[in-house]
């Protein structure tokens, strides 16, 4: 990890830094730390396995308490969503700045109350402070469990070469939004009212649980067929399927024309120069799919109001990570840093509104 980089850490870095650090080796971890993967898995006693996983939380009051609420409960949902198996129990741990009012945290904090109770998640402890020196939009972190039937959960290292690859939704979802509702003034001029609204509106679709558990009910009615789940964060889709190869020791190749980027997505990205392909897109699922099962389960997702695209498959490790568009194939390339947050940074710096 290099000084001054922001995002996310590198692959390359969480091998060299991370991983080969990781405490004591206990045998009844069965999935732990791994670049790409979203959940740990541990077996616990009486046929049964423990999910963990954890994520920052957000408060950012030029978006919205309400909204900082969401994205700190739903975005760490969106990792458990992976397993097919819905959170259980929370933790937080909230570092808030000195500025922070009374009201504002009493009024944030009955926000994540109440979208915990809405998935059915207990509140089960953390820590919660403010302290100096403070100063951005990540306000600690949170830790999210489920516990479920041993062999009842997926893992995002579980796609294999020849599973289709599907994605749910559409690019961007959260990179749109949030830079709509950040500067509504900036989009309504240049882009018009009808695409602010529509990109303000998609900020709750940002919660990818509802498919997760689609797919594991699919997978009890029709057999083994979502075999992996991958949720899309920092670095799009794309990168989100970069991430799903590497945790599973395969290849991939994605058609690019066929990834969901709709008309409102493509505007708003393209104002504030970025990639939708590779900007944060929270709110979408990468599946693993088994070939002859594709066509039936999108259109169960369709019947349940996700839309969902088959845009490539995974393949084996040695054909690498890659896109077809109509000029060739070309190596799929996460950016260091998801372009999202430059985007947002640079629109501050010149003063949008």
């Amino acid at each position: 990890m290099k000084t001054n980089e922001t995002g996310k850490i590198t692959d390359e870095a969480f091998k060299n830094q991370i991983f080969p650090y990781c405490g004591a080796p206990r045998k009844e971890v069965k999935i732990g730390p791994h670049f790409g993967t979203d959940i740990a898995l541990i077996e616990l006693p009486n046929g049964y396995e423990m999910a963990l996983t954890s994520d920052p939380l957000s408060y950012i009051p030029s978006l919205g308490l309400e909204e900082s609420a969401w994205l700190s409960v739903h975005l760490m949902a969106n990792d458990m969503a992976t397993t097919g198996v819905a959170p259980q129990y929370a933790q937080f741990v909230l570092n808030l700045p000195t500025g922070v009012s009374e009201t504002d945290f009493q009024t944030y904090w009955q926000h994540v109350h109440r979208f915990c109770e809405q998935i059915g998640v207990a509140i089960t402890g953390g820590h919660t402070g403010r302290f100096e020196g403070i100063n951005s939009t990540i306000a600690g972190g949170g830790t999210m469990i489920a516990v479920a039937e041993k062999g009842k959960m997926l893992c995002s290292q579980w796609a294999q070469p020849g599973h289709d690859i599907i994605v749910t939704k559409q690019a961007a979802l959260i990179a749109t939004s949030i830079l709509a509702r950040s500067f509504p003034n900036t989009v309504k001029n240049e882009c018009g009212v009808a695409v602010f609204q529509e990109a303000s509106e998609l900020f709750y679709q940002t919660t990818s649980l509802k498919e997760g558990l689609i797919a594991s009910a699919f997978n009890e009615k029709e057999g083994p067929s979502v075999m992996a789940m991958h949720d899309v964060t920092e670095g799009g889709i794309l990168g989100a399927i970069y991430e799903m190869a590497m945790a599973s020791e395969c290849g991939a190749e994605v058609v690019t024309d066929s990834l969901p980027i709709g008309h409102v997505v493509k505007t708003v990205c393209d104002l504030f120069d970025i990639d939708p392909a590779y900007s944060v897109g929270a709110g979408a699922m990468i599946m693993a799919v088994r070939p002859e099962k594709t066509a039936q389960l999108i259109q169960k997702l369709t019947k349940e109001g996700i839309p969902a695209t088959c845009v490539g498959k995974f393949t084996t490790s040695e054909k690498g990570v890659q896109q077809s568009t109509q000029s060739g194939y070309s190596r799929i390339i996460p950016p260091a840093t998801d372009p999202y947050w430059a985007a947002f940074f640079n629109a501050l710096t010149q003063g949008l509104t």
